[in-house]
């Protein structure tokens, strides 16, 4: 998709230091565009995430650039059209993100076609100002012990989505393609959401596709220390404890982690970053 001056802007003249045609940008999804994995107790929602780092970059020479982020984690594709997509409409956004459909593909006995239908009615209706769009393919989770048995489910689905992206001239951010965050350094410890690693390469991905320069450098985290087998089973055993065992009673008790969690940024405001929190 061609980057251009996007139509339902206020106004032509651009800010000579500011490096994008946009000036207001809504994040919608769940807890991966919410942030998850990446806390941030000054920022609004506890957490910063890749939605925040973009906004931070995207707000820099800019006198009107403002932001909104209505992702809530656990929230399945069905739950982000309900209560997302006309919200966001509202607040008359020329740039979009939206990631949404990767807790329903994680379930057992999940049909991405059916799950992608749900994507593509969720495009056409946040087509209606012609926007500019950004959609998410998911991480190739090929490395990962955990997802690995639905990699050919998030490949199917994937396929979806640039299809879709494609018949409706939305950008790729193409996760499948980023091999940085094949990694499990890039994941917090539920090994299901990035952390600030993670959250920092997909922002620099995001940019990427944007074509907004910054100054992003890949951050290169510490090499994973030798484990015994003993060692990393004890592991295993904590991090079923901890995440696993929580995640399948909500299942049973159709409980979500989002359950009573309100949008971290639900008005398009100029974007401010703590001093403490640069970096």
């Amino acid at each position: 998709m061609a980057v251009e001056q996007p139509a339902n802007s206020e106004s032509n003249t651009a800010d000579p230091e500011q490096r994008h045609p946009w000036s207001r940008y809504v994040a919608i999804g769940d807890s991966f565009t919410e942030g998850i994995g990446d806390p941030e107790p000054s920022l609004p929602g506890g957490h910063r995430g890749w939605a925040d780092r973009v906004a931070e970059v995207l707000s820099r020479g800019s006198h009107d650039f403002a932001y909104a982020n209505l992702a809530v984690r656990g929230k399945l594709i069905q739950q982000i059209s309900d209560a997302q997509v006309e919200p966001a409409l509202d607040l008359h956004p020329d740039l979009i993100t939206i990631s949404a459909g990767g807790n329903d593909v994680i379930r057992p006995g999940s049909d991405p076609d059916r799950i992608a239908e749900l994507f593509n009615d969720m495009i056409e209706r946040l087509s209606r100002d012609r926007a500019t769009i950004v959609v998410f393919t998911g991480v190739d989770v090929g490395f990962s012990p955990v997802f690995r048995g639905i990699r050919g489910k998030v490949a199917i689905y994937n396929e979806n989505i640039r299809a879709i992206a494609e018949a409706h001239d939305c950008i790729v951010a193409d996760q499948w393609a980023l091999k940085s965050v094949q990694d499990t350094r890039m994941f917090a410890p539920d090994r299901l959401h990035m952390n600030s690693y993670g959250h920092h390469e997909v922002a620099r991905m995001v940019l990427r596709a944007l074509n907004v320069e910054n100054d992003l450098k890949p951050m290169e985290p510490e090499p994973l220390p030798v484990r015994s087998w003993r060692q990393a089973r004890a592991e295993d055993l904590v991090w079923a404890r901890e995440y696993l065992v929580p995640w399948v009673l909500r299942r049973i008790r159709h409980q979500s982690s989002g359950d009573n969690v309100a949008p971290k940024r639900p008005e398009a405001k100029p974007f401010a970053l703590p001093d403490e929190t640069q970096r």
